[in-house]
Order: C-alpha cells, then structure tokens, then sequence
C-alpha cells in the first residue's frame, strides 16, 4: 500500500495515523508491521512514534498475523461448581477470557487448560470449553463446558434466550423509579471503533430490565437482567440513559470521583446465573458474590435514605 501524508497529518505518530487510515487492523498488529520494518516513511525504516510530516511517501506492506496458540498456565482459578457437564469459574476483573489480539498469556482459558484435564472443543483449539464471555473488566461467574455435547446444550440455552444472567452495576447520578427497562438495538460505534453505540437506527436487537437496589449521594446500585448478549450490552444501555457504570471511562464515566480512590476498573458484576444442567434438565442457580474492591470502594460513598433524593 503506498499513503500520502497530508498537511493536515502533521505531527501524528505513525502508528496513530496508519490506524486512521487502516482501521480494519488493530493498532498493535500495525505497531508489529513498524517494528519489522514493513511500514516504511520515504524508503526508511522508522520508529512507531515518528512524527509524519506534510508530503511523506509511507509504504506499508502487511503481514498476517501470528497464529495464535493457548497454552496451559499455572493461574489460580476460583471455582464456584463443578460437575462431570462443565465448571462454573469466579472470573477477576482484569483476567481476558481468550486470546485475542495483542493479548496470548494470562487468560483464563490458559488457566483452564492448567487446571482441568478436558474441556470442549466447539469453539475451537483457542477458546476451549467458552460458552459465553465477559468483558475484561467484568468480574463475576461464567460457565465453561467440559465436554462437546454439555457445550453444544448450553450454548442452544443461551441463544434460546433460556438462560437468565443477573448483573450488579453502580452507575453514576439517580436513576429515575425503582426499575426500568432498555430496549435499544447495539450496533458498531462507525466513528470509535472500539466502542459500540446504541444511539443507531439499526443494530443487533437488546433488551436490558434493571432495579434499583441502593441509592448513594451520586450514584445509584442496581441489579440488571439482560435477555441478550451483545458487546459491551449493559455499559452501552446504562450509558444511553445517561448513567454510565462507574469507572467506564470508555462510555462516559468521569475519571476522577472526588473523596474517592480511583477504583480501577468498572463496577459491573455478573451475580447469579441460572440454567438447566446439560445431561439431566435439573435447574441450577450459581451466585458470586460482590468482589471485596468493590464493597470497600462502595462503602466509601454516603448513602441515601428514602426520601432524600
């Protein structure tokens, strides 16, 4: 590919506009493409953090990525269940569920392959057992199937809407009621990519119910139902009413809260999942309780009495 910068580039990195100009690929994988010295700026060889200047010629010729391969970690895994059709892991806030780009250690699924002998393989040699995900910042349950048939149960669970996944979430200001209820579709954020938007005409149907828990001076506790599961459904909904989860920086939520530490993640928590057991149709509830960061961060805010809204 060969690119011209133009007046209005100067003083970009390069790595920064090659994205502007290329963004079906990830930031990292362009840095990778630099650094090999597939981008070149006028016939050299440059750093990322080159400073483009009006008129420069940059040929880029890319590269496929690497291909990826989980392999087995000695990573601690909280275990909520277990049984001979799958296992029920506490996900931290932080952990990835799999591999992906720029990240191909210290996810749970190589901590799965370390801890348990034989997982699934429906979803592939690089997300063994992964029914369903949660996002990098979300902590909380999520099942893991153990066995192809288990997986292909509960994953016909999942998208028959059967399963019912309940979430904790502090947003910022007062909700207004004691619930409600978003129906709004998710689509793609055609600007910020790495955002999804539910301010779109069109989009993947979602539906989000919540119930407001606890008030505090500023924000508000509350239990969310989803009855889908699209990207960042929850953050995107809460975020489109005009209270985004406390700590998302990315869907609105301001960086600082003051007489508060910084909480370092986000405050959504997936609480209690309910299914029916793949090989024997019985029902079963599993529940992770509030992670102790979030109670310490959520103790530190005044709470509301009824009436003091």
């Amino acid at each position: 590919m060969r690119l011209s910068a133009e007046s209005t580039d100067a003083g970009k990195r390069l790595d920064h506009l090659l994205h502007e100009r290329l963004p079906e690929f990830s930031r990292s994988r362009i840095q990778q493409w630099i650094g090999a010295g597939r981008a070149l700026v006028n016939g050299l060889a440059v750093r990322s953090s080159y400073s483009v200047r009006a008129g420069d010629s940059i040929e880029v010729e890319p590269a496929a990525a690497p291909p990826l391969h989980a392999s087995p970690e000695d990573i601690p895994l909280a275990v909520l269940y277990e049984d001979e059709d799958l296992v029920a892991i506490d996900k931290p806030a932080g952990m990835v569920v799999h591999a992906g780009s720029g990240v191909h250690e210290g996810t749970l699924v190589n901590a799965l392959l370390h801890r348990f002998a034989a997982l699934s393989g429906v979803a592939g040699a690089l997300r063994p057992g992964i029914v369903h995900r949660l996002d990098r910042f979300t902590s909380g349950v999520l099942l893991v199937a153990k066995n192809d048939d288990a997986h292909r149960n509960l994953a016909a669970q999942f998208s028959g809407r059967q399963v019912e996944k309940i979430y904790l979430a502090l947003v910022h200001g007062s909700v207004a009621g004691a619930s409600g209820r978003i129906e709004r579709p998710i689509a793609r954020d055609p600007v910020h990519r790495t955002r999804m938007t539910a301010g779109l005409a069109q989009g993947r149907a979602a539906w989000s119910e919540y119930r407001v828990l606890r008030r505090f001076a500023g924000f508000t506790l509350l239990e969310v139902k989803i009855g889908t599961g699209r990207t960042h459904q929850i953050r995107v909904h809460l975020a489109s009413i005009g209270h985004p989860v406390a700590g998302d920086k990315l869907y609105g939520a301001p960086r600082t809260v003051p007489g508060t530490e910084p909480l370092g993640r986000y405050f959504l928590h997936a609480h209690t999942i309910r299914f029916r057991k793949p090989s024997s149709g019985e029902e079963i509830q599993i529940a992770s309780p509030l992670p102790p960061e979030l109670e310490r961060w959520m103790a530190t805010l005044a709470p509301l009495e009824s009436g003091q809204e």
